[in-house]
């Protein structure tokens, strides 16, 4: 039987192996979500978040050993690993207490001899697709709403991090989840692509590439049903004149650097006002001087390696060519020892002199690297925060909160920020446009997208 095999970027090792599921196993799980959902969907609604609560108890009190787990699978350092636990937990009860109103009838003017309303429904048996980049936080984004909703949920996860599909099952089983409403599957892209076509499925949630974006639009072609796709970003940052500087600093550079840059929503371009731009980039190399490139198993470690070494070597080119094309890079990598082409671990880098003819300000780094450009004025920051084919999120740090939201307006994102970055909030709708995707996770408006609207027109006798 084919298996998969988990290369922890900690040490090149095959840290999990795992069978595929086979076609017998995909076909029964697929029944088997179907047959729960049905009996699901009439489940009362406090029910449900009492089995879904119960769950991130359960999912809370394994933190310890998903942090290590999480670390070894793609490369995490340990002493922010156990954030991403919190974050499950945060966007998990978020969505629980929204629930109750996101999904209660819309109640209609009287009309003498109606009754009116609008009911919403679950859609059936809901696929997520999963990254390792942010394993659980991602995927609780469309879980949890989708089985508060009354649907069932089969949960596909990243080769890179497969214990997490089985560490949310194992907590959604000591909760007392019914047979059937959550289940996963190890599978291949190939076999992705036939459990979307399925007509079982009723929609599908995916995060990751473009081209993995696209793979899923042709999927799933002329079988008429609701996707959520979360892509690609090169999310921007501007400092204004007026920012304070050492915030934006802190904010902006820990919005680039996290996770090694591994975020669709990092801040991969920053553009800062001129009379600010030798003091920012001078605080900012200090910034990045101060992390400490390691074994993500070691607490002191602030940067671990990327998730494989290809990916590393795919930033190392960026920075070359950019280099080769006259920007100036602040970071030696002779400083890093681990730091080599081939190698997973990648020094950080912050460019300046870049325009946006060179990839690394153009296309989707995903590395510890950032490029910076000065700016004579707001339109020409507005201008150059727009040139690109991503809009996740895009950030303003200012101390006129009245104009950082007067820029926040003009910008093409999903969502804006001033004074923060990289952060999402459960309340808040996760969208993204142009090649960042479509749909919505995550707030009210996330719920529609894992039910669909049922009009009741009752004319009384």
């Amino acid at each position: 039987m084919a298996a998969q095999k988990t290369i922890s970027p900690v040490d090149g090792s095959v840290y999990v192996e795992r069978e595929l599921a086979d076609p017998a196993r995909v076909e029964a799980t697929l029944d088997r979500a179907s047959a729960a959902q049905r009996a699901w969907r009439e489940v009362p609604l406090a029910e449900r978040a009492r089995y879904c609560s119960a769950m991130v108890d359960a999912f809370v009190a394994m933190r310890d050993a998903l942090a290590e787990e999480l670390t070894w699978q793609m490369g995490r350092p340990i002493a922010a690993a156990g954030g991403e636990i919190g974050g499950f937990e945060e966007r998990a009860r978020g969505m629980i207490a929204l629930a109750e109103q996101a999904l209660a009838p819309i109640r209609l003017a009287d009309k003498p001899g109606f009754t009116r309303y609008i009911s919403r429904e679950p859609l059936g048996v809901a696929f997520v697709i999963a990254p390792w980049n942010f394993p659980f936080m991602t995927a609780v984004n469309a879980i949890v709403p989708a089985i508060m909703a009354g649907n069932a949920v089969i949960l596909k996860h990243s080769a890179q991090t497969p214990l997490c599909a089985e560490r949310i099952q194992q907590a959604f089983a000591a909760a007392g989840l019914p047979e059937g409403v959550f289940q996963y599957l190890h599978l291949s892209h190939a076999a992705a692509e036939g459990v979307m076509r399925d007509p079982r499925i009723a929609y599908v949630s995916f995060t990751g590439s473009v081209a993995g974006g696209e793979r899923v639009e042709s999927a799933l072609a002329g079988r008429f049903i609701a996707s959520g796709l979360e892509l690609g970003g090169k999310d921007p940052a501007y400092i204004r004149a007026d920012a304070d500087l050492d915030a934006a600093v802190e904010g902006v550079m820990d919005g680039a650097f996290f996770n090694a840059g591994q975020s669709c929503c990092a801040i991969e371009r920053i553009y800062v006002h001129q009379s600010l731009f030798e003091a920012f980039v001078e605080r900012a190399v200090a910034w990045l001087r101060q992390l400490k490139l390691g074994n993500p198993g070691d607490p002191a470690t602030s940067l671990g390696p990327l998730v494989r070494p290809e990916a590393a070597d795919f930033v190392r080119g960026q920075i070359e060519e950019a280099v080769a094309a006259g920007a100036k890079a602040w970071i030696d990598p002779g400083d890093y020892p681990l730091s080599a082409p081939g190698s997973a671990y990648l020094a950080p880098q912050l460019l300046t002199g870049v325009d946006h003819s060179m990839r690394v300000m153009s296309e989707e780094s995903f590395g510890p690297v950032v490029g910076v450009m000065p700016v004579t004025d707001d339109d020409e920051a507005v201008a150059l925060m727009n040139d690109s084919p991503f809009g996740l999120t895009a950030a303003v740090f200012t101390r006129d909160i009245a104009a950082g939201e007067a820029l926040a307006r003009r910008l093409e994102a999903g969502t804006v920020f001033t004074n923060r970055c990289d952060y999402l909030d459960p309340e808040l709708a996760w969208t993204g446009v142009k090649q960042s995707g479509r749909g919505c996770s995550l707030s009210r408006i996330g719920y529609e997208s894992v039910t669909r609207p049922k009009s009741f027109h009752l004319k009384h006798a």
